[in-house]
């Protein structure tokens, strides 16, 4: 089989290790880089032996397909052309600036039967995998994803930027209709939101809370996991899950609450045996596997087989719906419980607060 000649449209800080990936990956062959930025665009065309371009639109009659990594308010412009050429895309998430261009893209591929996937890496981390298949059926999840303030994606807030991650993969999992949101947020850099917290509630009884910071000291992106036969936790980052399941001793011994009422019990002892004797407790192995490699792969083998990518435009499209809902909730919460008082996520100090700074 031929290669597929794919080109990678942006190479900064994620596209460039698109370019990496395709350069090195089995039946593909990295054809062209395309940026804006000249320096940027010849040093990794360079690294990887393959030509620069500095206007997309002169790949058209070269490419069999693109991975775009750009800002995301030009994910519908660029994307959209190359859909319109028939040219499948990769498009990093979140799919577009607002739910209105996400249904146009989503539109435009559509029309012109064109594939086109979203990059939400986290459905192939294979930390992800190992938790979802042991809680499959999940009615109560809370998610933790936060970072110190990077000066990227400044074009869009916290809720595209990272929270679009958790909903996806809360989506994914959950499988039932959403019924109702709740959420607050708060900005502190400057033009969009850039901390919140949300409530997705879904119709057949699950709870989600998920958290999303781009304004914390440190790195977290961390998940739990409750269903009725017991819990999960991940931990994305690390790729460390763990499951915590009723015992055989649990279900069918002598229940730990009679054996600590018995004259005499050692509560240290039994406290000892919460994990392990009353809980059993699994950490799986989970694999090393790069998940922004696999989700390349899924990408190419997806255009080779003619069949739909994973997380494909209508995924994508859901993913975006609900991340509206969360912003409306975040652009409407009264902080004061009136709307005569600070009302959304830019809170107005008073003028006799403000003093100006270096």
């Amino acid at each position: 089989m031929s290669s597929l000649n794919v080109a990678v449209v942006g190479v900064g800080a994620l596209g460039r290790h698109h370019a990496r990936i395709l350069a090195g990956m089995e039946g593909v062959n990295l054809c062209a880089v395309a940026d804006t930025n000249p320096d940027q665009g010849q040093a990794i065309a360079e690294q990887h032996g393959t030509r620069w371009v500095a206007n997309y639109r002169e790949l058209f009659d070269s490419v069999d397909a693109v991975s775009l990594a750009v800002p995301t308010h030009a994910h519908l412009a660029i994307a959209g052309e190359f859909l319109s050429q028939q040219i499948p895309v990769l498009v990093e998430k979140p799919i577009a600036c607002n739910l209105a261009e996400a249904e146009e893209l989503v539109q435009i591929a559509e029309a012109n039967q064109t594939l086109l996937q979203i990059g939400h890496v986290e459905r192939f981390n294979p930390a992800t995998q190992a938790a979802f298949q042991r809680c499959p059926q999940p009615r109560f999840i809370r998610s933790e994803r936060v970072s110190p303030y990077t000066f990227r994606s400044t074009d869009i807030g916290v809720i595209h930027d990272l929270l679009i991650h958790d909903i996806d993969l809360v989506l994914s999992v959950v499988q039932s209709p959403l019924q109702s949101v709740e959420a607050f947020g708060i900005s502190v850099m400057g033009e969009h939101e850039d901390a919140v917290q949300a409530r997705l509630r879904f119709q057949n009884g699950c709870i989600a809370d998920l958290t999303a910071s781009r304004i914390c000291p440190v790195a977290k992106r961390t998940m739990q996991l409750w269903g009725v036969s017991g819990c999960v936790t991940v931990d994305f980052t690390s790729r460390e899950v763990n499951s915590y399941r009723p015992s055989e001793t649990l279900l069918y011994g002598t229940p730990p609450l009679e054996r600590a009422r018995k004259a005499g019990v050692n509560l240290e002892a039994l406290k000892q045996e919460v994990f392990g004797t009353f809980l059993k407790v699994e950490n799986p192995e989970v694999s090393s596997a790069d998940a922004l490699t696999a989700e390349l792969s899924s990408f190419v083998e997806s255009i080779r087989s003619n069949t739909a990518p994973l997380v494909g435009g209508t995924q994508a499209l859901e993913a975006m719906q609900v991340a509206e809902r969360v912003l409306e909730a975040v652009n409407a919460h009264q902080w004061d419980g009136s709307q005569q008082g600070p009302v959304g996520p830019f809170i107005q100090f008073p003028n006799e607060q403000r003093r100006m700074a270096g």
